[in-house]
């Protein structure tokens, strides 16, 4: 099988581009709605890499839209029930960003990345083992690396600008930005959101160590989940078979570039290194093997 061809990034003359995040394009459609292009640009250590991962931006499409429809019951999404062809009628246009192009509800993003955690790894590991606690948040002594935690934990952040850090909040800060009741029912609801997810995902053989929401509302005070949803982007993903504590885990994300990375003599800055193609191929097949654990036959 032909590996598919990589879009690093979308070019539309039909419409007007609003901005280019890390891996996402996005095009203005009208007052109420605009088209997200998810290319196949990756980003490690907040910087975008100068090779795309054939495929990724598809599957992270198709994965996202998968769980937007199995948690629409917690909570709405910014999907908009628009066809792409109705939006881009030019079939020479449109085939460039097929399958990896969304219509969505123009919402007004909230200034926090809402990141649940459910196990011990990654930056909350280091945080445990020098403070006892992640973000603030105390835990029971003698916990050790990858263990699941006792129950999952909301560890907000603030959104960054592209090539900048994000930065861990409390929950008390994310409170002063947007009020009591919104910054509670942001944190109840991703807790709601990743406590069925992961619950779905296990039974599939696949653990979901942290991962990342971000939200919106519409001028009527709604909150909707935007953006994506449990990707191998946005997540840590574990295959359950392969899973001991005390290890960090193997993973379906992009944890094996991260560690192709880490053995380079590059200060984490831009611009980023180029990426051997056997390694690219791996993190794609990686994002290829979650997608069909999580959606096949679902």
């Amino acid at each position: 099988m032909n590996a598919p061809e990589a879009l690093y990034q979308s070019s539309l003359s039909s419409l007007p581009l609003i901005a280019r995040g890390k891996v996402r394009d996005i095009y203005d459609i009208d007052e109420q709605t605009m088209l997200i292009v998810t290319t196949d640009r990756l980003s490690a250590f907040d910087v975008i890499l100068p090779d795309p991962i054939p495929g990724k931006g598809r599957v992270l499409t198709r994965v996202s839209n998968f769980w937007f429809e199995k948690l629409q019951a917690i909570i709405p999404n910014h999907l908009a029930a628009i066809p792409l062809e109705q939006v881009v009628p030019d079939a020479a246009e449109r085939a460039q960003i097929e399958g990896r192009a969304i219509v969505v509800k123009k919402l007004q993003p909230l200034p926090v990345e809402a990141i649940v955690r459910g196990y011990l790894i990654g930056s909350g590991w280091k945080d445990y083992q020098k403070t006892g606690a992640i973000c603030g948040i105390p835990l029971p002594e003698g916990l050790e690396q990858a263990q699941q935690l006792p129950e999952a934990i909301y560890t907000p952040s603030t959104k960054a600008a592209v090539g900048r850090h994000d930065e861990n909040v409390s929950f008390e800060k994310t409170v002063e930005l947007m009020g009591q009741a919104l910054a509670e029912q942001v944190r109840d609801a991703s807790l709601k959101l990743y406590t069925e997810a992961a619950a779905y995902a296990r039974k599939r053989g696949i653990i979901i160590a942290d991962t990342k929401f971000e939200f919106g509302l519409d001028k009527a005070g709604v909150l909707y989940l935007i953006d994506e949803a449990l990707t191998p982007d946005s997540s840590r993903f574990w295959p359950a078979d392969q899973y001991r504590v005390g290890i960090s885990p193997p993973s379906f994300d992009k944890q094996y570039v991260r560690d192709y990375l880490e053995t380079l003599d590059w200060d984490k800055t831009v611009p980023g290194p180029s990426l051997p193609a056997d390694v690219a191929e791996f993190c794609a097949a990686k994002y290829r093997e979650a997608e069909t654990r999580l959606t096949q036959d679902a």
